[in-house]
């Protein structure tokens, strides 16, 4: 069925409504006991709940409780069943060539011998990658000590375009430049893709890494079909990286600690990785080389007007209702003082009771 207006995406969550009879039957049946209980011998109702300590309630009271309640319940079903309409009709995904960019944001990268920093320049080298792109599906992660996937593979790069200024070295709380986890992050990612779709990342760094073995994982990429291609940021000459608080950062040994681009195993793992080496500058030649590679489709490109339609899920309004409604209930309500004489009174009934 295609629907085309207002439905619910999991109506078998309405069968929770069968609980409510067997709770009424039950409420009833308590009620009718309670009546009928033998303390009612010993006192008039009038006087009991002085004696108790607690009262009975009237049918109507009892009743207006479990309907409310009732309320409550089916406004929890509906939002499980999950109300929606209004949607939006997006093309199907097709095999086709796709880019992962891993973008490095250790606090290195706030060395400024590149202007406005190496952070800043590689922000813009990936904001001509897009404005240059005419085929790719783009994806990205930022990483440091752990990888963060700012916006998977998809053909909207406004995504990502909308997310780069607020990508910063402060965005890990650990600093370091951990590649490992980062190609962990991006395998997942690259697995989720049609087969037979062309997949390529884009490392994005100054090189500042000490991890084993980076070169055979590389490589092993490689060999089940993932590229990958390296733009290198900063310089030979280097410069002191920023601390979090001003200044320049400083070692154990007590002096600033310098950060130089380490081209040499950014150019091993472009290698190893079957993908392109480029220094990152201020032309387009190195984001076009790059473009270039990545399109590497082993399907030609084809044009479809396959859609699927996406819906928009309005779950939420039954759940604030819920909570406004829920928000009385939740007041403090005044305790019964001490000394009243109620938990005596009930001390006795109960024994009562228990004599009968």
């Amino acid at each position: 069925m295609n629907e085309t207006g207002f439905h619910f995406a999991e109506p078998a969550w309405f069968w929770g409504l069968l609980v409510l009879p067997p709770v009424a039957w039950w409420l009833w049946r308590s009620a009718a006991r309670a009546a009928k209980a033998p303390v009612h011998r010993y006192a008039d109702p009038e006087l009991l709940p002085h004696l108790a300590g607690t009262r009975a309630l009237a049918g109507s009271e009892r009743w207006g409780r479990f309907f409310a309640w009732a309320g409550l319940w089916l406004l929890l079903l509906t939002a499980m069943a999950g109300p929606r309409w209004g949607y939006t009709d997006v093309r199907l995904f097709q095999p086709g060539d796709n880019l992962l960019i891993l973008l490095d944001v250790s606090r290195s990268m706030e060395t400024a011998d590149v202007a406005p920093s190496r952070l800043g320049r590689a922000r813009q080298e990936i904001q001509d990658l897009i404005m240059q792109n005419r085929r790719l599906r783009l994806g990205l992660i930022a990483f440091a000590s752990s990888p963060h996937v700012v916006a998977p593979v998809t053909e909207d790069s406004r995504t990502i375009l909308l997310a780069l200024p607020a990508l910063a070295t402060d965005l890990a709380r650990l600093q370091g430049s951990r590649l490992h986890a980062a190609l962990d992050r991006a395998q997942i990612l690259l697995e989720a893709l049609p087969a037979e779709s062309a997949r390529s990342m884009l490392l994005i760094t100054d090189g500042d890494f000490d991890e084993p073995d980076l070169t055979a994982r590389v490589s092993a990429l490689a060999d089940a079909g993932v590229a990958l291609h390296v733009l290198g940021i900063g310089t030979s000459r280097g410069g002191e990286v920023p601390g979090p608080r001003g200044g320049p950062l400083v070692g154990p040994d007590g002096t600033p600690v310098r950060s130089v681009l380490n081209a040499d195993q950014l150019r091993a793992l472009a290698a190893a990785g079957g993908g392109l080496y480029r220094e990152a500058d201020y032309r387009d030649n190195d984001t076009a080389d790059i473009l270039d590679a990545a399109a590497r489709s082993r399907l030609p490109a084809k044009a479809t007007d396959e859609r699927t339609r996406i819906w928009n899920e309005r779950y939420y309004l039954p759940v604030l209702l819920l909570l406004l409604l829920l928000l009385p209930r939740f007041k403090g309500r005044a305790r019964p003082g001490r000394g009243t004489g109620a938990q005596p009174a009930a001390g006795a009934a109960r024994r009562a009771e228990e004599a009968a």
